[in-house]
């Protein structure tokens, strides 16, 4: 799993999942990541984040990269596109295998949120230790059926093995992690060879990414990637998790509410200039 040849100065990325059209959130964290490249001498990579090979589609991706063109962006070729590196992915499974740090998970979703719910439906902590909610026989028996599981990372051996971690924000500041938080979160599952959690921290490593600049939505995510740093060996680079664009109700652009998508704004006849000067954080779309 040798790293790829690393770009010089500061290096940002910005990595879209093809599974919808852009909207405005996505042209402010890609223009955010590139601008930020630019004005320290460094390098702006773009990356397909494309894991979920069942929602992911080349049509969308061709749609997303031209529209990110469109806006006047441009990276270097060849784009790392994850659903062509599980290899690599599964590498850094072994190892924390090796560690005994991993563990399946043969409860369903549903039988998880039911066995760790309270009274009143609200999950009164994280989940750990979930492979031992079944009987070694129920487990055994999912296992021989080859029911689906989760594999997770058993939270509590993993902070033993690396003890206190800290990162740094340049919004906010050193931060002390806390990946406890998550419980025994979920690195892979048996349909989905890897997680996003794995899958970045692994790509910024390889690719050589000193700036992780991301929406603040995703700013406690990484006390999850700051412990797998830690794990597998990899270079911590900074961060900066920036505003989000949000609707006229304040919730958060996504692609699921087609969210002043690009590609109608371009249709509508706007320019570059123009939608460049609406993707504005904290700002309300309509």
């Amino acid at each position: 799993m040798p790293p790829a040849a690393k770009p010089s100065g500061t290096v940002t990325r910005f990595a879209p999942s093809p599974t919808g059209d852009l909207h405005l959130g996505h042209a402010y964290s890609a223009l955010f990541a590139a601008e930020a490249a630019a004005r320290e001498g460094g390098s702006f990579l773009l990356r397909i984040e494309d894991i979920d090979v069942t929602r992911c589609r080349p049509e969308i991706e061709a749609r997303n990269l031209e529209d990110l063109r469109w806006l006047g962006l441009d990276w270097p070729e060849p784009v790392r596109r994850q659903s062509e590196h599980f290899a690599d992915y599964q590498a850094a499974l072994d190892r924390l295998g090796e560690m005994g740090l991993l563990y399946r998970c043969y409860l369903s979703r549903r039988e998880l949120n039911e066995t760790l719910s309270a009274p009143h439906g609200a999950p009164e902590t994280a989940p750990t230790d979930t492979d031992r909610l079944l009987s070694d026989e129920e487990r055994a028996k999912r296992e021989e059926e080859g029911a689906s599981f989760a594999l997770r990372l058993r939270m509590a051996r993993a902070m033993e093995r690396t003890g206190p971690l800290t990162w740094h924000d340049r919004g906010k500041g050193a931060q002390q992690a806390r990946p406890e938080i998550f419980g025994d979160v979920v690195l892979a599952r048996r349909d989905i060879p890897t997680s996003y959690h794995l899958s970045v921290t692994l790509d910024d490593a390889l690719q050589g990414v000193t700036l992780v600049t991301r929406g603040e939505d995703l700013f406690e995510a990484t006390h999850i990637h700051r412990l797998l740093q830690a794990l597998l060996g990899l270079p911590v680079p900074d961060y900066q998790h920036h505003g989000l664009l949000r609707d006229m109700t304040g919730k958060r652009l996504a692609k699921r509410h087609q969210s002043a998508a690009i590609r109608d704004l371009r249709a509508e006849g706007l320019t570059p200039e123009e939608v460049r000067g609406m993707a504005v954080p904290d700002r309300f779309v309509e």
